[in-house]
């Protein structure tokens, strides 16, 4: 990772990382935003071209991960680790 995250944070994560997987289904919009928090806080800003308009699913996972551009990876892992505390719920 290519900045300093908090031990407590990240191990909180990877907890909430096996606690998600156990999860009943979500909607997609939710899947998404799993989606773009998880990877913002394990890669940081999105890299790469926007997928053609062949390929929705691509698209829509990038753009997802496209709107948490700037969020540093701690801030992520901590919105990662509310929302699925909130879904648990």
């Amino acid at each position: 990772m290519s900045e300093e995250i908090d031990p407590t944070v990240k191990t909180k994560f990877d907890e909430i990382v096996q606690r998600a997987n156990k999860l009943p289904n979500q909607p997609p919009e939710v899947l998404l935003e799993m989606y773009g928090l998880y990877k913002q806080a394990l890669k940081g800003d999105v890299t790469g071209k926007r997928p053609g308009r062949i390929k929705i699913r691509d698209r829509y996972k990038y753009d997802a991960w496209a709107s948490r551009k700037g969020m540093s990876q701690e801030e992520a892992m901590k919105a990662y680790i509310e929302l699925i505390e909130k879904l648990e719920q």
